[in-house]
């Protein structure tokens, strides 16, 4: 997915392609394990985020786990921190905490820029790009030519794909690039693939401007059309981009539903870009559901873009998101990177007053970067140097409270939970630097939460350097902003609050 294109492709078309490799990848031209030392210091740098160590990065892309190492990959341009021809930038992690930085591993080439896309371990060796005993890391990925955008056509978008027999360190692109042709579709991009275990086959979704589209294939590079879900179900408010599927079973039941993510550009909740899901039936060829409302995996400005992991040994579901929006991506106040992941999340299904709700909520790993800090218990107000590297959980009942992270420079960032009302809400408009862009903090962001459980429910509040991370009720509705306080917050009180056990108010450690 790259919406920025359609404003900054005038310009790119001057870009030369001296970015371009052969299918090799290339060696880097420095070391980064110094530069990451130097660096992750400077002002609003997240430190237990996942952030590239400079320049340009968006969405997260092939999220697979491989020989005991998690690869995230992503949209990425090395030379500027705005958006620019893509490339997949790439780190590797044992835990999702800590992560290494690795060569860039995919470049552009003759057919284009490198948008997004999927990972996964061709296990048999069904492509033959690999062997049994040395079964190949298959790459599937969105081409995207400029200079054909710039014809007119719509056969500018296609998908392509690449391997590497030696865990994600170098890279060989297919030769017989592109697998997936297109001379229909305008927007025709961001294929995630997964392995069917039903069907004995590989299953690819892809989105074509307004609707998914589902294809086969018995050896990721031949495939076949299925089927489409969504031209008249879901939010339309811009491009459907970056989807996932996968089955989930309702917590607490035997049932089994399958949950689709779908991400849009714009048309989010809260202005801009955010994701969508759907629960719904799958039947090996049809996605299908019966759902009318529109539901939202993260109702806050900053997480687009989402999809989980293949492959992931013990069957979680994880969730990693770009912590960001395009309304404003290209202006946030960093100057040597730009952009964020969320936390990685465990995504669960439940069923809530007759409803299916998808949580997502921290991995329990996060739990050990935790360092609690000694507060009196039961005060209406909390002081410490730094909050803007916090974990806060408590227990509340449904009534409304007032929430507010502040300091002696009068920055503050002010959450409401509104009972009557049944909104959730966060106003940044004086949460630090706002004034880059004129909707960063045009308006107060707000939840319905009206199908929180009427008893008790946990409040977790987790921030970093520049970002909160909202969630209530295990994950039920969560909202996840970017901050920019000139001055760390060094104040929490709380009013309204019905708390029935202590506050836990936890440091968390940096991992870099």
């Amino acid at each position: 997915m790259n919406c920025l294109k359609h404003y900054l492709l005038p310009a790119l078309l001057l870009v030369s392609y001296s970015c371009k490799q052969e299918n090799k990848t290339k060696e880097p031209e420095q070391d980064t394990t110094n530069m990451e030392t130097a660096m992750y210091t400077e002002k609003f740098r997240p430190q237990f985020h996942f952030s590239p160590a400079e320049k340009w990065m968006n969405d997260p892309n092939g999220l697979v786990f491989h020989q005991g190492l998690y690869h995230l990959f992503y949209q990425y341009y090395p030379d500027d921190i705005v958006w620019g021809p893509m490339h997949w930038g790439h780190a590797v992690s044992k835990d999702l905490l800590h992560w290494e930085h690795k060569p860039i591993a995919l470049y552009p080439d003759e057919l284009g820029y490198i948008f997004s896309g999927s990972a996964v371990v061709d296990t048999n060796n069904s492509s033959g790009l690999g062997s049994i005993e040395n079964p190949p890391l298959v790459a599937i990925y969105t081409y995207h030519d400029p200079e054909k955008e710039n014809s007119g056509n719509n056969d500018h978008q296609t998908q392509g794909i690449a391997y590497s027999l030696d865990n994600g360190d170098t890279w060989t692109k297919y030769e017989g690039n592109p697998v997936i042709d297109n001379n229909e579709f305008l927007d025709f991009r961001d294929p995630k693939v997964f392995w069917d275990d039903d069907g004995n086959r590989w299953l690819m979704l892809l989105v074509a401007g307004d609707h998914l589209q589902i294809y086969s294939s018995e050896n990721l590079i031949d495939w076949t059309y299925l089927s489409d879900f969504g031209k008249e179900q879901g939010a339309h408010g811009g491009v459907w981009e970056c989807p996932d599927m996968f089955p989930l079973q309702v917590e607490g039941s035997d049932e089994v539903k399958w949950v689709l993510l779908i991400s849009i550009n714009p048309g989010g909740p809260n202005g801009g870009s955010a994701t969508q899901y759907f629960v719904g039936e799958f039947d090996g060829t049809t996605f299908t559901s019966d759902q009318q409302e529109e539901k939202w995996v993260d109702w806050g400005a900053d997480n687009y873009a989402g999809v989980t992991y293949n492959n992931v040994p013990d069957g979680e579901r994880v969730f990693i998101g770009w912590m960001s929006n395009w309304n404003y991506a290209r202006n946030t106040p960093t100057e040597v990177w730009r952009s964020a992941m969320t936390l990685p999340r465990e995504l669960s299904l439940h069923k809530i007053n007759g409803e299916y709700e998808l949580k997502n909520y921290p991995i329990e790993a996060f739990d050990t970067l935790a360092e609690s800090m000694e507060v009196e218990a039961g005060k209406a107000e909390y002081k410490t140097e730094n909050f803007n590297a916090a974990d806060i959980k408590f227990t509340t009942g449904f009534s409304t409270s007032e929430w507010r992270f502040y300091n002696e420079e009068g920055e503050e960032l002010l959450i409401i939970l509104d009972a009557d009302k049944k909104l959730l809400s966060i106003d940044r408009s004086r949460s630090g630097q706002t004034e880059f862009h004129e909707s960063f903090a045009d308006q107060v962001h707000t939840t319905p939460i009206g199908n929180l459980p009427g008893s008790e429910f946990e409040v977790r509040i987790i921030l970093d350097e520049s970002s909160v991370e909202i969630f209530l009720n295990k994950g039920q509705y969560v909202m996840t902003e970017q901050l920019f306080p000139d001055n760390p917050y060094t104040r929490f009180s709380m009013k309204g609050t019905s708390v029935p056990g202590d506050v836990i108010i936890n440091k968390v450690e940096r991992v870099w």
